[in-house]
C-alpha cells in the first residue's frame, strides 16, 4: 500500500512540474525565447492572507459602529474604512453593503460610488455600474479611476465606442498612466485592432523612460513584445523583495499576458494565466476582479464555437 501511495504521489508531483512547464513554454512567443527562457516554472509569491492586523481593525471598526453619538458624516467614514478592509480581504458582499451604508449616511464620496461600480462591472450589472461611475465623475469629474473604470465596465458591457470614448478622455488628463495606455489598446481593439497598437506603441515610446511608472511601461512593452516575457518576470523577482508587492505584481503581469493570449485566440494558455492571476488574492486589483471576467467570457465563447 505504501508503494503504491508513492507511485500515486511520485504521477501527481510530476503533472504539477509538467504543468508549470506547459505554462512556461505557452509563456514563451517563439521558439528563439522558448530556448533563451531559464525559466523552469511559473514565478510564484506566496498568496495574501489575512493579517491580525486587517482583523483586528474590523473589530474596532465594528465596535465603533455601535456607538450612537457617531455623527453622520464620521459614521459614513468608518463604514467606507471596514469595507475597505473586507473588501482587501475577498469580502466583496460585506464590502458592498457597508459602501452602501456608507453612502445612506453621507452620499457626496466619489470614492465609494466609485467602489460600488468596479461590484456591479464584476456580476455583470452594467446599467448600475454606469449610474455608480457616473455619480463618482459628477462628484469628481477629474477622477481618473473613475473615468477609467467607466470605460472597463462599458467594455465589457459591449459598448466598445463609448468605451473608447470614455478611455481616450482620461488619456487626456493623464498621459502618462501605463494602465490607462493599456486599457485603451484592449478596449480600442474591439474597434480596429491595428489603430490601438499603434496607439499603444506610441504611448510607450513616449513614456518609456518615465521612472516613477517604470513597472507599468514594462507591462506595456510586454504586451507590444518589445520585451521578452521572461525579462519581465526577471524584473519582478529582482526588484521586489516584498511578497505583497511581488504578488501584486504578478497578478498584473499574468493577467495582462492571459489578456495577449486570449487576444490570439490562445485560450489554454489565457485561462492559465487567469487562474494564476487569480491565485494570489490580490482582492482589490482590477486584474484579480475581472480575471474572472474573462475566463466567464472564454467559457461563453468555446461553449458558442461547440454548438455552432
Amino acid at each position: 500500500m505504501r508503494a503504491l501511495r508513492r507511485i500515486i504521489l511520485a504521477k501527481w508531483f510530476l503533472t504539477v512540474l509538467t504543468g508549470f512547464s506547459l505554462l512556461l513554454i505557452a509563456g514563451c512567443s517563439s521558439m528563439q525565447h522558448q530556448q533563451e527562457s531559464e525559466w523552469l516554472y511559473a514565478p510564484m509569491a506566496r498568496p495574501l492572507q489575512p493579517t491580525i492586523q486587517q482583523e483586528v481593525k474590523i473589530l474596532r471598526l465594528s465596535q465603533l459602529l455601535q456607538q450612537k453619538e457617531l455623527s453622520d458624516e464620521i459614521r459614513a467614514k468608518v463604514f467606507y474604512e471596514r469595507g475597505n478592509s473586507y473588501d482587501s480581504l475577498g469580502l466583496k458582499n460585506l464590502a458592498r453593503l457597508d459602501f452602501e451604508q456608507s453612502l445612506r449616511f453621507y452620499p457626496s464620496q466619489p470614492e465609494v460610488f466609485n467602489m460600488l461600480g468596479v461590484y456591479y462591472t464584476e456580476i455583470n450589472d452594467f446599467d448600475a455600474a454606469y449610474e455608480s461611475f457616473d455619480s463618482a465623475l459628477e462628484l469628481d469629474p477629474k477622477s481618473v479611476y473613475a473615468g477609467r473604470n467607466l470605460a472597463i465596465a462599458l467594455h465589457y458591457g459591449g459598448r466598445p465606442r463609448l468605451a473608447r470614448d470614455e478611455i481616450e478622455q482620461v488619456i487626456q488628463q493623464d498621459p502618462a498612466d501605463p494602465f490607462s495606455a493599456l486599457w485603451r489598446y484592449l478596449i480600442v481593439s474591439d474597434i480596429d485592432a491595428d489603430v490601438a497598437q499603434q496607439a499603444l506603441l506610441k504611448s510607450y515610446q513616449s513614456h518609456q523612460s518615465d521612472a516613477k511608472e517604470a513597472w507599468g511601461w514594462s507591462l506595456v512593452a510586454m504586451m507590444l513584445g518589445e520585451t521578452d516575457d521572461s525579462t519581465v518576470f526577471k524584473q519582478i523577482l529582482q526588484e521586489t523583495s516584498d511578497n505583497t508587492v511581488l504578488a501584486r505584481r504578478l497578478t498584473e503581469a499574468y493577467f495582462y499576458l492571459g489578456k495577449r493570449y486570449q487576444m490570439q485566440d490562445q485560450y489554454a494558455e489565457a485561462v492559465a494565466l487567469y487562474k494564476l492571476a487569480i491565485s494570489m488574492n490580490v482582492y482589490e486589483y482590477v486584474e484579480h476582479r475581472y480575471a474572472f471576467l474573462e475566463l466567464e467570457q472564454i467559457y461563453h465563447k468555446i461553449k458558442d464555437n461547440h454548438s455552432s
